[in-house]
């Protein structure tokens, strides 16, 4: 399956989710066959005033960028794209948390690139999993990498958040908790990444439980209080996508300056993640036998981030 400039509408579209899985049939999950595109843009909402931000050729030419550059490991093309992708597609949170754009994205955009990116063995066969073209923003294929680079930037730095999609388990761990949304939590999270305290994914995993579960008890939003994102400098960010023109494909794109995150709320929260971390339990750290697993999809937590 491939989806080639000329087969693609202009701007992006709403594609509702009732309308979407209704043509994930088996057939296209294990790409055998492309998403009806017609059908489906069909069934599709107008965006309303065309827009720069809404264009889709950009996002395209990003994708097969993506696939041509880390074909030999698809993991790694997620920290490459997510900033780009966040960079160019601008959006606030309230229309990111709208699953009809990220289901058109990924049924009538780039089918191919849910397909490369996330095609492997299932129970039902060598396929796709539905969620990763109609599904929670932790697991569709596209809103995962927009909501990472939302989450886990800094400002307009997005190397944390480069960082955070550089290892799998962050992105399907911790994307999943309603903490997260806290900003000095997510940077203090990359932060133990960044000095090596947290490596491998038991560990990424070990330190997600222990947060959460601290959550009950710590109020962290007190601990580590943080500042209002600037509203109009978001807003103005977005407005400049009409002459923003392609982002880089070598150097980071820049984000929207809407202001760091304290520094002094980072380092409280590395200073007691760092101790929580320490007293979890992460099997194989008795033995000094962690493994370097990449990915846990079937993690248990007991909150969930909801962008609504």
């Amino acid at each position: 399956m491939s989806t080639t400039s000329r087969d693609l509408p202009e701007q992006i579209a709403l594609l509702p989710d009732v309308v979407a899985s209704r043509y994930l049939t088996h057939s296209v999950l294990a790409g055998r066959e492309r998403p009806p595109q017609l059908a489906l843009i069909r069934g599709s909402e107008p965006m309303g005033t065309p827009a720069a931000r809404w264009t889709v050729e950009p996002l395209r030419q990003l994708i097969d960028v993506a696939m041509r550059r880390h074909d030999g490991d698809r993991a790694t093309a997620d920290a490459w794209l997510a900033p780009r992708l966040h960079a160019t597609l601008r959006i606030t949170r309230r229309e990111a948390a709208d699953t009809r754009i990220w289901n058109f994205l990924a049924m009538v955009v780039a089918p191919d690139y849910v397909l490369w990116r996330h095609k492997g063995v299932t129970k039902e066969g060598d396929r796709a999993t539905t969620d990763r073209f109609v599904g929670l923003h932790y697991k569709q294929t596209f809103a995962r990498l927009w909501w990472a680079a939302e989450l886990f930037r800094d400002g307009d730095d997005y190397e944390p958040a480069r960082l955070a999609c550089e290892n799998q388990d962050v992105l399907n761990t911790m994307l999943r908790l309603a903490v997260i949304d806290h900003r000095p939590t997510a940077r203090a999270v990359v932060r133990l990444l960044e000095k090596g305290l947290v490596r491998t994914g038991r560990d990424v995993n070990a330190l997600g439980t222990a947060i959460n579960t601290a959550a009950g008890t710590l109020v962290y939003d007190v601990l580590a209080p943080d500042e209002a994102p600037d509203a109009d400098s978001r807003r103005y960010w977005i407005d400049e996508a009409e002459n923003a023109g392609p982002v880089s494909l070598d150097n980071l794109p820049f984000g929207p300056d809407d202001g760091c995150v304290p520094g002094d709320s980072v380092d409280e929260l590395v200073r007691r993640f760092a101790q929580l971390f320490a007293e979890a339990p992460v099997r194989g750290k008795e033995e000094g036998r962690i493994g370097t697993g990449r990915s846990n999809e079937g993690v248990s937590l007991d909150k969930t981030y909801s962008p609504f």
